[in-house]
């Protein structure tokens, strides 16, 4: 007779899900629809200057653009992970979907600035079901050890997204024109719709979740109090928050104007420094994923090792003496910037073993508002400066390190307690693991 082993934070693996190829392809098609939502999301990246031209506006009007998606999407991350918990994966997606698409659609042909600005908000809400979503359905359908790597194969999907609209939406804005790119795009929408209500299932076959009875109001405040109180989903949050925005930032909206206006580059330059951010992110995704598969407790110097690369970096390009940065610098920029996703990912990975299944959706939730809180209020705060500085960049790009600061303090300040409170659940999950024979 022997025990059977219980991983970190997740069900005995007499109870665990199956994984194998039914899972990678079911769990394939949330991933396209994450992918599509962040084609669409990171599409006014590359179409920055040309909004700026299409409406006529300032620069603090443009980051509103970014600002309201990013609003929209954080204040939703809740009420998702809510939803997700009782409606279950399919229909959030679906949903989601629908708002995305028609979005994008409505940007595509919106006459004024206050009709983009409506589109981006309804492309927001729509984006702000897929990823917590995609997590959802990767637990339900992989065993929790491979928790780690699911979350950050996921993210770099969503950064083959922004690779896609980097490279292919660039062009086609260049080539044939606004109305015709963004309503090309949309096209890709309907595709993945179709194929999540034809081939999508929230859960296989003997491992469909305890019903949930419907309890209104006392339901919602019990989940979103019960995952709060746990000291890894607040350490999550506070991972995303401060690891997320520097690139999020840099590649939804700033990061062209920076190397066009502030470093004097082509656009053809800047788009290929663009790419390198998100090459770099699928590179360190990988990485991260596996080291922390293999080694539970490499998560938090991950982290931390992230955030302080990025602030060295960044502070060295701004300083730079003369008018602008060499090539070189803004290389080793980009590739840094490349591991804040990966590294935002590692919140999920302290948020995941801190709730138990049927809490999921809402603490991964809570954890992906972080870095979205701190990417909008970046945006909006680089925005306000370069009006009020006259585009001097080095002060706008300033409030990163404030943020980065805020963000490292709440980090110090949870880890002892995340790790204590997460070592109490490991030990009692390994007192109940039922004995299986040999």
């Amino acid at each position: 007779m022997r025990p059977a082993t219980a991983q970190p934070g997740g069900p005995s693996p007499e109870g665990a899900p199956p994984g194998g190829r039914r899972a990678a392809a079911v769990w394939g098609i949330g991933v396209s629809v994450y992918f599509v939502a962040v084609i669409f999301r990171t599409s006014l990246g590359v179409a920055g200057l040309d909004a700026a031209d299409r409406f006529d506006v300032g620069a603090s009007a443009l980051s509103t653009f970014s600002i309201l998606q990013l609003l929209v999407y954080a204040g939703m991350q809740i009420p998702v992970g809510l939803l997700v918990d009782r409606l279950g994966t399919k229909k959030v997606l679906a949903i989601g979907t629908v708002l995305f698409t028609a979005g994008q659609l409505g940007f595509a042909f919106s006459p004024s600035y206050g009709t983009a600005l409506a589109s981006r908000a309804l492309l927001g809400c729509g984006d702000a079901m897929t990823f917590i979503s995609v997590l959802r359905l990767g637990t339900r359908w992989f065993p929790a050890r491979r928790g780690p790597l699911i979350a950050q194969l996921a993210g770099l999907a969503g950064m083959a997204g922004n690779l896609v609209s980097t490279l292919v939406l660039a062009r086609l804005l260049h080539g044939v024109g606004w109305t015709a790119a963004f309503a090309g795009s949309a096209g890709a929408g309907a595709v993945v719709l179709v194929l999540l209500l034809l081939f999508l299932k929230d859960h296989p076959e003997g491992h469909e979740p305890a019903p949930l009875p419907h309890q209104g109001a006392a339901y919602v405040r019990r989940q979103i109090a019960t995952s709060w109180r746990e000291p890894g989903t607040r350490l999550g949050l506070w991972v995303h928050f401060t690891t997320q925005f520097p690139a999020m930032v840099f590649l939804l909206l700033w990061g062209m104007p920076f190397l066009v206006e502030a470093q004097g580059l082509s656009r053809a330059t800047a788009g290929e420094l663009l790419t390198l951010v998100v090459l770099s992110n699928m590179v360190v995704g990988l990485v991260y994923g596996q080291v922390v598969a293999r080694h539970h407790e490499a998560r938090l110097p991950l982290a931390l090792g992230t955030v302080g690369a990025t602030a060295v970096v960044w502070a060295t390009t701004l300083v730079w003496p003369g008018a602008t940065a060499p090539m070189w610098l803004l290389v080793v920029l980009c590739a840094v910037l490349g591991a804040c996703g990966p590294a935002s990912m590692l919140g999920f990975d302290f948020a995941r073993p801190a709730n138990p299944p049927e809490r999921q959706g809402t603490a991964s939730g809570i954890t992906n508002m972080g870095g979205f809180v701190a990417s909008m209020t970046t945006l909006f705060a680089v925005g306000v400066l370069l009006d009020a500085s006259g585009d001097d960049y080095s002060i706008a790009f300033s409030v990163v390190f404030v943020l980065q600061a805020l963000g490292v303090s709440q980090i110090l300040r949870l880890r002892k307690r995340a790790a204590r409170r997460e070592r109490e659940r490991l030990v009692a999950s390994r007192v109940e693991t039922v004995h299986v024979p040999a």
